[in-house]
């Protein structure tokens, strides 16, 4: 590969393409525009961080090209991909071993592991934009969407939430998908490592507890 006078520019656009092609058909929360909103969210979150912005915009571009629940729980796909898609492209081994510890460490089920102890300051940025992604607005849509696909009930009461889940049981649960805010969405703005995702973490939580006052209201035909 010929790169031009922007080697930066052109494996970002590169990069681009790839995953535009490889999730052309992807579940619709973990798409193509699933992964360009991590990217832009993970662009403004590092104009205010110490960070090797490569590093930061390759982790956000890649980190879903083989989600391990689209594959049988699998982790090691993922990175392989990337790894290999990195190689193909001339990508130094000091960026790409990075990258690929974000897409090994970012999900929020890794962090249940005990003894995860990776850590930079371009996952925290490509985490927590990934993150806001899963709250909010878009995450209420995403985490119906990814309901439906799975054939999940909306709600049943007699199943309660379980919050002290350990990774195997949250990578296995069937659980409704009210539960999922309880087991994972509401305790994301509590997650967040860098300055600007708790700011915007904080009104996507405060979009999600009205969200779940008006559900609780409606289904019990109070409103």
């Amino acid at each position: 590969m010929t790169y031009n006078m922007n080697p930066n520019n052109d494996i970002i656009e590169i990069t681009k393409e790839y995953v535009k092609t490889a999730l052309k058909d992807a579940e619709g929360g973990h798409d193509w525009f699933h992964v360009l909103r991590v990217y832009n969210n993970a662009k403004l979150i590092a104009k205010k961080e110490n960070v090797n912005h490569l590093v930061v915009e390759l982790g956000a571009l890649l980190h879903d090209i083989a989600d391990s629940k689209f594959y049988n729980g699998d982790d090691s796909i993922g990175p392989q991909r990337a790894r290999h898609f990195l190689n193909q492209h001339n990508v130094d081994k000091i960026t790409i071993d990075h990258v690929l510890k974000i897409i090994e460490n970012i999900s929020f089920n890794k962090s249940l592991e005990p003894g995860n102890t990776f850590t930079s300051n371009e996952l925290h940025v490509v985490q927590d934009a990934d993150r806001l992604d899963a709250i909010g607005a878009i995450g209420i849509a995403r985490c119906f969407n990814y309901g439906g696909y799975k054939h999940r009930k909306l709600y049943d009461p007699s199943i309660l939430p379980k919050t002290d889940m350990t990774r195997e049981e949250y990578k296995t649960s069937t659980a409704p998908t009210i539960n999922h805010f309880y087991e994972k969405l509401l305790k994301i703005s509590e997650t967040m490592k860098t300055e600007t995702g708790k700011e915007i973490a904080k009104k996507r939580h405060l979009y999600m507890e009205s969200f779940l006052a008006q559900f609780y209201s409606e289904w019990h035909g109070k409103d």
